[in-house]
């Protein structure tokens, strides 16, 4: 089905305060739509600033808060979501992300708004033992994931297949995979390596693999979506996939800083991962290593945005732009000095 997002029509975008969720923001205006964003209380609101959107204070979890933001609400985009490798309180991810979903959808149904496009994430797909990069045919059970955050998200999109299935949700699936670029305030698991690589702290690696894409091209890819999606259906939208060595070497270019050439093994890493964890108990600050992070390494995750171009005309630029553009705006904002 091919849908028009009509200029003027009022269309709500969770977690438009964030990384990815400022740029479908940005999109969306671009278009001409009248856009009304959802924001925690203690959201930073920097992203927004200038953009002339309607801001609404609520949360997820609590679906009170939802009526009034999707009152006379046409479309949505739900972006926001609990994007964190550790916690010192799992269940924290967990209710945000499913929890926070299904309110979100449920009230969307009660409310007769007419499209939704949910921002779910690869990491609801299977990579383990995959021999090329992963489709959207990879679907992950929830007790296949690893750690709080993927297993969220896993159980969050199916929760919405069982929606569109049962009740009738109009909601398209998106999955992005690693954005990078611009805006990442808070920042991201991804941006705090960009920011400690460009600060000369990543003097090692292991061995894995990411697929990077540019946050404004993934922010595009959510359009597309919402004009060329299928209800019902999963789209991948990526980038190059390339090995955490070469990102770190492309940041190492870009600052002028040493190339990190010590690939490390993973086994001796667990029990440093396990104490950074334990400290960080202690500090409230997210650990850069991780249990979770570590034995997700060892798969590398790469994917295959091929179903997205076909169907969606989806296009992503190379990822040094995305290295570039990220750096720059970290310059800017006084993450590097």
């Amino acid at each position: 089905m091919t849908a028009s997002l009509l200029p003027g029509e009022l269309t709500l975008v969770t977690g438009g305060s964030g990384f990815l969720g400022s740029a479908v923001v940005r999109a969306l205006i671009a278009r001409g739509a009248r856009v009304r964003v959802l924001v925690r209380p203690t959201s930073p609101r920097g992203n927004l600033s200038g953009l002339g959107c309607e801001v609404v204070v609520g949360d997820l979890t609590d679906r009170e808060s939802l009526k009034g933001a999707l009152k006379d609400v046409r479309y949505l985009f739900h972006v926001a979501a609990d994007y964190r490798l550790w916690a010192r309180d799992p269940s924290a991810i967990i209710r945000a992300n499913v929890e926070g979903t299904l309110n979100l959808k449920r009230e969307a149904l009660s409310q007769g708004v007419e499209r939704i496009v949910y921002t779910s994430s690869v990491a609801a797909l299977r990579v383990a033992g995959a021999t090329h990069p992963v489709d959207e045919t990879a679907a992950l059970a929830p007790d296949e994931a690893i750690g709080a955050y993927k297993r969220s998200k896993t159980m969050a999109e199916r929760a919405v297949e069982e929606m569109i299935l049962r009740d009738g949700l109009p909601a398209i699936i998106v999955s992005p995979t690693t954005p990078i670029g611009p805006r990442d305030i808070r920042p991201t698991p991804t941006g705090r390596i960009l920011l400690d690589a460009a600060r000369g702290r990543i003097p090692a690696f292991v061995d894995t693999g990411l697929n990077f894409a540019h946050v404004d091209d993934i922010a595009a890819g959510h359009l597309m979506a919402f004009d060329h999606g299928r209800i019902g259906e999963r789209y991948i939208l990526g980038g190059e996939n390339l090995s955490l060595q070469d990102l770190l070497g492309t940041v190492a270019r870009a600052t002028g800083r040493r190339m990190p050439r010590i690939k490390l093994p993973r086994g001796p890493l667990f029990p440093l991962a396990a104490a950074a964890q334990a400290f960080a108990h202690l500090t409230g600050r997210e650990p850069l290593l991780t249990v979770d992070g570590l034995r997700m390494s060892k798969h590398r995750m790469f994917f295959t945005s091929a179903k997205a171009e076909r169907e969606l005309g989806y296009r992503s630029r190379p990822y040094q732009e995305g290295v570039t553009d990220a750096l720059a705006w970290f310059r800017h904002a006084g993450y590097l000095t």
